[in-house]
């Protein structure tokens, strides 16, 4: 069932969002060679716990750590440790989410680490500008499919592929909740957008093929072919003024 939410619990749901939004700016600024992902992770937490708000991610489904860190072939649900120190030139995907006074923000961005290969940025590139494409059909009256064909029609015309396994969710006093919102689909089809509805739209895209794989600790997804993947994603809330993004830092 899709949750329409007041302009009062849409006015509360913006701290969480912004709480994640600044969460995952932190994070950013912790990415650098020789840091590990658990220290990031670190990072995060306290952030987030010294805004008054706990981590969405931590304990959720089993969840051990604050924060998904996805490095280069991860796709997404890559779990912090101490062993995995970043290097020059890895890509950096980290999802955060803070929970607060009753609502969920949920946001994600790949980073680079120092300097990275061109074919890493221009992947970071599409991927986040097929975002906004999405965000820009993210209006009332509008359908899920609408977001979902424009961010898939702008990856593959850049010969990249869009996760079909995993994909975009409604937000609120869940983390998860509908409808679904997948990074591909048909213009016109699918459940229909109106005001008050809030939704995690979040493309997931790789270099090669689109099939992924999940490890055996059940968390950790990685594309296939062994290639990389990038990750960008924002809480939109649908306004009869369009969408509006609010997973932004103040």
């Amino acid at each position: 069932m899709v949750v329409i939410k007041t302009a009062r619990e849409l006015s509360k749901m913006k701290d969480a969002c912004r709480i994640s939004a600044e969460a995952l700016r932190v994070a950013g600024e912790a990415v650098k060679p020789g840091v590990t992902t658990y220290e990031i992770d670190t990072v995060i937490r306290k952030y987030i716990e010294k805004q008054g708000a706990t981590p969405s991610f931590l304990g959720y489904g089993g969840f051990p750590a604050s924060a998904c860190i996805s490095v280069n072939n991860v796709v997404i649900h890559g779990i912090p440790s101490k062993k995995h120190v970043l290097k020059e030139g890895d890509i950096v995907s980290v999802d955060v989410g803070a929970y607060y006074e009753g609502f969920h923000g949920d946001n994600a961005f790949t980073f680079p680490c120092g300097k990275i290969s061109a074919e890493a940025q221009a992947l970071l590139n599409a991927t986040q500008e097929s975002l906004y494409e999405g965000i820009k059909k993210a209006l009332a009256g509008n359908r899920v499919g609408d977001i979902g064909s424009a961010v898939q029609e702008y990856v593959e015309a850049r010969s990249y592929s869009v996760v079909r396994d995993f994909v975009g969710h409604g937000v609120g006093a869940k983390l998860h909740e509908d409808p679904s919102v997948p990074n591909y689909g048909t213009p016109g089809r699918g459940v229909r957008l109106i005001p008050g509805m809030t939704i995690a739209i979040e493309p997931m895209v790789n270099a090669g093929t689109y099939e992924v794989s999940v490890l055996d600790d059940e968390w950790t997804t990685v594309t296939k072919d062994g290639r990389l993947s990038a990750h960008f994603e924002h809480t939109i809330a649908i306004t009869s003024d369009g969408p509006k993004i609010m997973t932004l830092c103040d």
